[in-house]
């Protein structure tokens, strides 16, 4: 059933068998993390540098037979620990924070708070073409399971 409020803090977690050094790696390997994303189609960088704070990234995105672009722009980078981008056309930030919990092991949580409010285009478009503002907050929140889940494979394996 879905919850009442689209706009709520999503969230996924996990303790992986990894240091975060590893789990860091893979996570900021954006091609990787994409292929465990149910939604998540690709990430292709806009701006010259890297991963850092204020590089753009045109997110690819799908659910079903609907396709649609965003444009993230990177708004937090702590090595090994935190990293968080915004995404203007939806009003959602995505936050991967890092902890290591002993030697060798690390909680990973996924997050996706929204600072203020969906903005309109979203609440307009996820009734239109993602199921419902409410549904599809549900269906993100199953899939940044799934993500987080890939993601701990992949360190563990």
């Amino acid at each position: 059933m879905a919850t009442p409020n689209a706009a709520r803090e999503l969230r996924a977690e996990a303790e992986v068998d990894a240091p975060a050094e590893h789990v860091w790696a893979l996570l900021t390997d954006f091609a990787q993390l994409a292929s465990w994303s149910p939604e998540t189609v690709r990430m292709v960088p806009l701006k010259r540098g890297g991963l850092r704070v204020g590089q753009w990234y045109l997110g690819i995105n799908r659910r079903k037979g609907f396709v649609w672009p965003t444009r993230s722009v990177v708004a937090d980078v702590v090595p090994g620990r935190r990293l968080a981008w915004d995404t203007p056309s939806s009003g959602a930030q995505w936050v991967w924070e890092l902890e290591p919990v002993d030697a060798g092991r690390t909680r990973v949580v996924h997050r996706r708070p929204v600072p203020s409010r969906l903005t309109l285009g979203s609440r307009i478009v996820a009734p239109l073409a993602l199921g419902g503002n409410e549904e599809h907050a549900d269906e993100l929140e199953h899939g940044m399971a799934t993500t987080v889940a890939g993601l701990k494979a992949a360190a563990e394996g």
